[in-house]
């Protein structure tokens, strides 16, 4: 199937004609994971990825780019390789999808048809929850949950921070990407300002309670940083409400805070094009049947990743490369008319608080009812371990970073 496109597109094996057409938009670890398992389990297949961007950008391991411990060409990698197994690569933005004639239309005006759809688009910002955060306040107030410019963006704000400056981390409540992220980062970020600006602290103005493996953060801060981070909570007074761009303020319930440098995490709902397929509901996410990945709202299409509604599995890198494989299996069973098997999904996330301090937290899970759930319970490093524990988990993490960008980019 040719596409006439202005924007750039790989080259692609040639094979006989295809028995049905595979359309991926969103090159992430999902979508990336999804198409190369498409055309692995069935190499006559007809497989498209769709994808905005000619390389990607990680978010795993990103937050030690903002703390300057990585450079931020480490984390981006290309479709080459994956191209080269087959799929055809296009490089253009999806602004459309005709559910009901089965067609994507592409940012030039063009079309492609397909018989199944994969949308892997990742998260969107809800730049309409938080009040004066609009699609103009990241270029002053960094959300850098999108890796890439953003990231480099805070970086160079906490790089240019005066010593004895304040860094403020805003943490919106669930559901959102890699709920553990905003800790790891206000951990790199003391990190830094201990060794080159030392009477510098971090505050986390948190919109939950409680977070996942809170202990050991905590534990890992007394240890490392002393009192250089604070974290205020729901109950205190941590939600964020407002945010003045302008003046630099943060408005929460208890309190306005006016710190050197303001890093704004919004609320998040699924990328664009989910909504414009019809695939999101009320909440900003996308209900899915956990077994097949089919979208409850539109026929024919699937959602993997960060923008599901994936009940009790987490909106992670590895969470979304478990699903884009499992998601393959259950198109390729279904266009074989075959009953799709029940996927169980493992995923592994590193936490990495200082250089050669880390954690992880692992989990099984299966389809329940409408959600997936946790078949075993969570395995998390244990809070007692020694620090020869905690370098090996971190050293372990490097490994980890290599294999999950390698099965999902080549």
């Amino acid at each position: 199937m040719a596409v006439t496109t202005s924007a750039v597109a790989y080259p692609h094996v040639l094979r006989a004609k295809a028995s049905a057409h595979v359309v991926v938009i969103g090159g992430g670890f999902g979508g990336a994971s999804c198409a190369r398992r498409l055309r692995w389990a069935n190499p006559n297949l007809d497989v498209t990825l769709v994808e905005a961007n000619p390389t990607f950008t990680s978010c795993p391991l990103s937050n030690e780019v903002i703390a300057s411990l990585r450079d931020i060409t480490a984390q981006q990698f290309t479709y080459d390789k994956i191209a080269n197994e087959g799929v055809r690569v296009i490089v253009q933005a999806a602004t459309a999808v005709d559910a009901h004639a089965h067609k994507v239309t592409l940012a030039d005006g063009s079309a492609l048809s397909y018989d199944r759809l994969v949308l892997s688009p990742g998260i969107d910002l809800d730049f309409t929850t938080l009040q004066g955060y609009d699609e103009t306040a990241p270029a002053r107030m960094p959300h850098a949950y999108k890796a890439g410019e953003q990231t480099l963006l805070l970086r160079r704000q906490i790089e240019a921070m005066e010593n004895g400056g304040t860094v403020v981390i805003a943490v919106p409540a669930n559901p959102m990407r890699c709920p553990p992220a905003p800790y790891e980062r206000a951990s790199l970020i003391a990190h830094y300002l201990k060794a080159n600006k030392p009477r510098s602290k971090v505050l986390i103005l948190d919109a939950k309670d409680t977070f996942s493996q809170q202990k050991l953060f905590e534990q890992a801060w007394d240890q490392l940083y002393g009192g250089m981070i604070e974290r205020i909570s729901l109950s205190q007074g941590g939600r964020v409400t407002a945010v003045d761009v302008t003046a630099g303020t943060i408005v929460t319930e208890f309190g306005n805070y006016n710190p050197q440098v303001a890093n704004i995490i919004p609320p998040q709902k699924a990328g664009r094009i989910a909504a414009l397929a019809g695939a999101a509901d009320h909440t900003g996410w996308c209900p899915i049947d956990p077994v097949t990945f089919a979208s409850k709202l539109v026929p024919d299409i699937h959602v993997i990743g960060d923008a599901c509604l994936g009940g009790g599995i987490p909106k992670s890198a590895a969470a979304a490369q478990a699903q884009g494989k499992a998601c393959a299996a259950a198109i390729v069973a279904h266009l074989a008319s075959k009953a799709p098997e029940t996927p169980t999904l493992t995923g592994i996330c590193y936490n990495i608080v200082a250089p050669g301090y880390g954690f992880s937290l692992a989990g099984v899970y299966q389809p329940k009812g409408e959600i997936f759930a946790e078949v075993e319970g969570s395995r998390t490093s244990p809070l007692d371990a020694p620090r020869e524990m905690r370098a090996k988990e971190a050293a372990t993490a490097e490994t980890w970073f290599k294999t999950l960008t390698g099965d999902a980019f080549g």
